[in-house]
Parts: C-alpha cells; structure tokens; sequence
C-alpha cells in the first residue's frame, strides 16, 4: 500500500464562478474536512475549516446558483467552519469520479490555496494510484510531490510535534512568550523548562518551523 501526494491546477470550468466583479472568495486556505455526495438529491454536503475574510465569503458563497445552503462558524477573526450544501455540478463529478475507483482512498482533508489549486493525499495500490493519474482531464495540471509508502505528515499538531515540543510551546504560550507585545522572556521559558536558554529557543524555533509548514502544507 503507497500514498500519493498531489497539487492539482484546476481549469477555469472546474472552478466555482463568481457571480458579481466585486465579489470574490478571499480566502487563503480551505481544509476540506468532510464530505457526503447524495444521488438522490445530486447535491453535495461537506465540511471546511477556512481561513481568510468571512464577510466577503459570505457574500460571494451564498450569491453562487449552485449553492443551497451555507452557514459560517466563527473561530476567530479570519478562521471559521462553513457547512455547505450545493448542487453537484459536471465539473465536480469529473474530479470527483476520478478518485472513484476500487483501492484508493482520499485521505482528509483535501486543501484548497486558491480557487484553481488543490492539494490531495490518496492511498492505495500501485497500479490504482497509476490508473488515478490517467483518469484526469487533460486540461488539469498535474504535480506529484511524493509516492512511497504512506508516511505523509498529518494536518493536526499531534501528528507533527513531539511532547517535548508541546510542552514547551505551552509553557511558553503561559508565560506570555507569544503575547504581542512579548510579556515573557526566553530565559522564564528555559527556566520553567529546566533547560537552557539556547535549548529553549531550539525547541521553539522547531515548532514554529512545523507550524509554519502545517500552514503551507509542506
């Protein structure tokens, strides 16, 4: 069993018009999270946790044709989950029936940086993952990042830090390390860590660094 790491550039008809010049989805991220397609009702429910402009979301989302339903749940300024109801359109089930296909397995989330681009992790068989390739439209701009045995990083922090690095991005999230403006020192952080200050600051760095990745999806 192998997994697939894979940026694919979706043409301009595979991507949700927007209806008004002055209206766009702003956002930076979308982690596609959870999804139900229902043939009965050919419509599409799913799950995103997004980053970027609510309001403006908000606005150019529920002007779309194709979607029924749209609720926003605020998680700070710019971050929120959207449950989205919309109808499937042709483009979906293109993308969509490609990973159709006895032995693949798509693993969440799938992540949206842009309208046209779309990061997806797919695991199965040799053979499936070749035949996944061929079964895209021309017209979609395929990058293969990685194939190997399934070892790709997961999108929450467990899967990314150790406890030693948890602890100390706590530890330093309580002294006031990360308050703007900074109300702890590096020396209270190493204290508190019975550490160094030079080990202190190496722990930290790494979880900023694997933050900064989980943000980028690197």
């Amino acid at each position: 069993m192998q997994s697939m790491d894979l940026t694919l550039r979706l043409p301009e008809w595979m991507q949700l018009s927007v209806p008004r010049p002055d209206s766009e989805l702003d956002f930076h991220r979308e982690e596609l999270l959870s999804w139900h397609v229902d043939s009965d009702s050919e419509r599409v429910r799913f799950l995103s946790l997004i980053v970027g402009d609510p309001d403006k979301i908000k606005a150019a989302a529920t002007d779309l044709a194709v979607v029924r339903q749209f609720e926003l749940m605020p998680i700070d300024d710019d971050t929120f989950y959207a449950y989205t109801v919309m109808d499937i359109r042709a483009a979906d089930e293109t993308l969509l029936g490609a990973f159709d296909e006895s032995g693949l397995v798509i693993v969440p989330p799938l992540v949206y940086t842009g309208r046209e681009r779309m990061h997806v992790t797919v695991l199965g068989e040799p053979d499936a993952l070749s035949g996944l390739l061929a079964r895209f439209p021309d017209d979609i701009g395929i990058d293969v990042q990685r194939v190997s045995d399934h070892q790709r990083r997961a999108e929450t922090l467990a899967g990314r830090l150790t406890m030693r690095q948890f602890e100390a991005m706590e530890m330093a999230r309580e002294l006031g390390y990360y308050d703007v403006p900074r109300s702890g020192s590096l020396a209270e952080v190493a204290t508190a860590l019975e550490c160094s200050e030079s080990a202190a600051s190496t722990l930290l760095r790494t979880v900023e660094s694997k933050l900064v990745d989980a943000a980028l999806r690197r």
